[in-house]
């Protein structure tokens, strides 16, 4: 069972889907293979100022990037590159047994991002 703060970023998810103007991009999984979270990145100075997620669309996924979306927007890049999938399981108050592997992805995805030219 979700906690509330989970069931309410699956009911209401928060920075869904890749946006114009993107600096940064990472994937966690391999997309079209199984679960995958992908995160697109805004990075100026050195801050995070927009941070967004597509995954493919379970709950437990779904709550863990949205939140983490909303952990590390306005914060230090370098700094939320930090961030482990235990304490995103700690803010998210656990995940359903046998779904903590969304928490991983999705910080795959955070430590995985790297620059790159929007394609929008």
């Amino acid at each position: 069972m979700l906690s509330a703060l989970a069931a309410d970023h699956v009911q209401r998810p928060r920075n869904r889907g890749r946006f114009e103007g993107y600096s940064h991009y990472g994937v966690g999984g391999t997309v079209g293979e199984g679960p995958a979270t992908q995160i697109w990145l805004l990075v100026e100075a050195g801050m995070i100022r927009r941070a967004a997620y597509e995954t493919h669309g379970c709950p437990s996924s779904i709550a863990a990037a949205s939140l983490l979306c909303t952990l590390i927007t306005g914060r230090e890049f370098a700094r939320a590159q930090t961030l482990t999938a235990e304490e995103l399981l700690i803010v998210l108050q656990g995940l359903p047994e046998g779904k903590g592997m969304f928490a991983n992805l999705a910080v795959d995805a955070l430590r995985s991002a790297r620059p790159e030219a929007s394609h929008d």
